[in-house]
């Protein structure tokens, strides 16, 4: 099935389409333009992406002028979206330029910070060339950089005008990259679509090589839960806030590790099964359907060891986390596959106790 598939993303601030297809990088212009970008457009990459697919994509983009940025979790900060500043003010850049977005989900969140506060706010286009951006990160408009004390501290909401999701791209992406957003796949699955979820355990043959017939459905299948999901709850007061399962202790691990030891997808695995524990603990998420997730992320493949990390300084980032309010925890939590809740009464023993299960135990 290589056919192109559209997803429609309604926010109070703006609706725009995900196109989902292979090849469809090559129309990138005409998406651009027919979302609403006709003025100038300025392409923001890493040197690695861009030595990749920076020929594909200046060729759909003719006219468009390139600015490289450092790329990876340790290059989100402030820095990094200050160095987009200077060369869009020396090109004369005005109101009506589209920035164009080419990498993976710290590209696309740094740029998309900068692209909401340069000039009070330009048009953002994102082209993801992970599979985590793909499903994930590219969609919703939730941009922002990391600070040494938390992941994502620092951000806005800016919805693109347009998403380009071109599962070629995936082809020269690492295989533990690629695992990494399977990750998000995962966590889809789990709060919104058992469907999804038994169809990624069913075709990992497929999916691993990188086949769009495989591809396709399940990055489409992923964007249409986010669209839903956001088109609701563009700001995360409520329903969004599903969309972290997962996130609580995994941000809290990237921030322990200073972003160096996982890839966000590997931690978000792991705060997804020390989530699926407290559910089992509290007996709202079966056995059975624990035993299911753990062995599905076992057979994506080996997640780093984050055994010599204390569940103390795993403690005090969970606390600081922006899903932290009014000094309350909100924490997503599994029902059934398919299926989670939002809990704000989860106790820092539940955590602990869920924290000892994947190897983070107190340190003497």
């Amino acid at each position: 099935m290589n056919r192109s598939v559209q997803i429609d993303v309604s926010t109070a601030s703006r609706t725009y389409r995900v196109h989902v297809g292979t090849g469809i990088v090559r129309r990138l212009g005409k998406l651009v333009k027919d979302a609403g970008g006709t003025g100038r457009c300025f392409i923001v990459s890493s040197p690695r992406i861009w030595k990749l697919h920076g020929d594909i994509v200046q060729a759909a983009l003719k006219d468009a002028e390139t600015i490289l940025i450092p790329d990876g979790e340790r290059s989100k900060n402030l820095q990094t979206a200050a160095r987009l500043y200077e060369p869009l003010i020396r090109a004369g850049a005005d109101r009506s330029v589209t920035i164009v977005a080419v990498g993976g989900g710290v590209i696309g969140d740094v740029v998309g910070f900068a692209a909401s506060t340069f000039l009070r706010g330009v048009q953002l286009a994102h082209v993801p060339t992970t599979l985590l951006a793909q499903v994930d990160s590219a969609i919703g408009g939730k941009v922002g950089v990391n600070h040494p004390l938390g992941k994502n501290l620092i951000g806005a909401f800016h919805q693109p005008i347009v998403v380009v999701a071109d599962p070629r791209l995936l082809e020269t992406l690492p295989r533990r990259e690629f695992r990494a957003g399977l990750y998000e796949v995962v966590k889809y699955g789990v709060i919104a679509s058992r469907n999804l979820f038994e169809d990624v355990s069913a075709n990992l043959t497929s999916i691993f090589a990188r086949k769009p017939s495989a591809l396709i459905p399940i990055i489409a299948a992923s964007c249409q839960i986010k669209a839903t999901v956001v088109s609701e709850d563009e700001r995360e007061q409520g329903l969004r806030r599903t969309l972290n399962f997962g996130h609580t202790v995994g941000h809290a691990i990237e921030a322990v590790t200073h972003y160096r030891r996982l890839r966000h997808g590997e931690a978000v695995a792991y705060g997804m099964l020390a989530a699926a524990d407290i559910a089992v603990m509290r007996g709202i998420f079966p056995e059975s359907d624990r035993a299911i997730l753990a062995a599905l992320i076992a057979h994506l493949g080996p997640l780093p060891s984050v055994s010599d990390l204390p569940n103390t300084l795993i403690m005090e980032a969970i606390r600081r986390d922006k899903k932290v309010l009014r000094g309350r925890l909100h924490m997503v939590l599994p029902t059934t596959l398919g299926k989670t809740e939002i809990l704000s009464d989860v106790t820092d023993q539940e955590i602990i106790r869920s924290l000892a299960t994947i190897g983070i135990r107190k340190q003497n």
